[in-house]
């Protein structure tokens, strides 16, 4: 927790706030002046700190994520690979699609993309877009090119051409409002700005960024846009692991069962206008899902 450090220097007392954390072998610390007087907002600059050192520790664990991911899939023969692949894509589709409300089982969902059988007495429609879903999703795994809107509206229209083609692909031009959550999404006169600004961001940053801190800060922005009429969590997960694909990091599933912290570190960052409680969510679910491989001797 971060502590709230006096130093006197001469006669003046400055007022510094400390946080340490173990980085690998070593003990850090972050400190940051605050002022001859403790300012009203001491809390919120003890959870800023303890974020960048929460962000600090967690970064350090995740170049061993990768060597150790790739180190294992480059053992693994094409074929298991493969099957690797589709059972992560079958849990993927049935949470995503699950989350937003998609009636489909984990057993309906298996038995239509590994069998090849169509669930009985299910929406044909929700059967459509987990197929469509299946599209996209390969074609995110498979694209080597860079990000860009037009990929982005191909995915989405993979997911819904045949039970939505009115949507399908198309960004939105109407008020959107989000059932159970207080989050106020952008106009639709202002989403085509936005989009612009959000592609002009992941330029500038993709380089820059760890890719699983940008695979969260990609998430969370494009959501908030929420440029389609629906599919934006579907679309926004997706976009997160096709940054992580393409950085050759493992991909990462929300699981139905994570909805609830899901939602609410989402809510919180789009009310309060500040990315670290979703990317702070974000960061400890994917070096939870990928403990082993931090663990392991690069």
């Amino acid at each position: 927790m971060a502590t709230i450090k006096r130093r006197k220097i001469g006669k003046q007392v400055y007022f510094y706030v400390e946080h340490s954390f173990k980085a690998g072998k070593k003990v850090k610390v972050l400190s940051r002046y605050i002022g001859k007087k403790i300012p009203y907002n001491i809390d919120e600059i003890k959870d800023d700190l303890e974020y960048e050192c929460m962000k600090l520790k967690i970064l350090s664990k995740l170049k061993s994520i990768k060597s150790s991911y790739q180190r294992e899939r480059s053992k693994i023969p094409k074929a298991e690979k493969e099957k690797l692949i589709e059972d992560f894509l079958v849990y993927f589709i049935y949470d995503s699609s699950k989350i937003e409300g998609s009636s489909l089982s984990l057993n309906d969902t298996k038995g239509l993309f590994l069998h090849n059988i169509t669930p009985k007495n299910k929406p044909i429609k929700e059967v459509r877009e987990a197929e469509g879903y299946r599209e996209a999703f390969y074609s995110m795994l498979n694209f080597k090119g860079r990000l860009s809107l037009e990929i982005v509206k191909r995915w989405h229209l993979m997911m819904f051409k045949g039970t939505m083609d009115y949507i399908a692909g198309k960004i939105r031009m109407h008020k959107i409002i989000a059932t159970g959550s207080r989050t106020v999404f952008p106009y639709s006169e202002d989403v085509s700005k936005l989009l612009k600004e959000f592609f002009g961001w992941y330029k500038k940053e993709e380089k820059k960024l760890n890719p699983v801190e940008l695979a969260a800060l990609a998430h969370l922005k494009f959501v908030s846009i929420h440029p389609f009429s629906d599919g934006n969590g579907r679309i926004s997960r997706l976009l997160a692991n096709y940054i992580l694909n393409k950085n050759d990091y493992p991909l990462i599933n929300t699981k139905f069962g994570d909805r609830m912290a899901y939602y609410k570190s989402l809510e919180t960052s789009q009310l309060n206008e500040k990315p670290k409680y979703f990317v702070r969510y974000f960061l400890k679910r994917y070096l939870k899902a990928n403990y082993r491989y931090s663990q392991e001797k690069t």
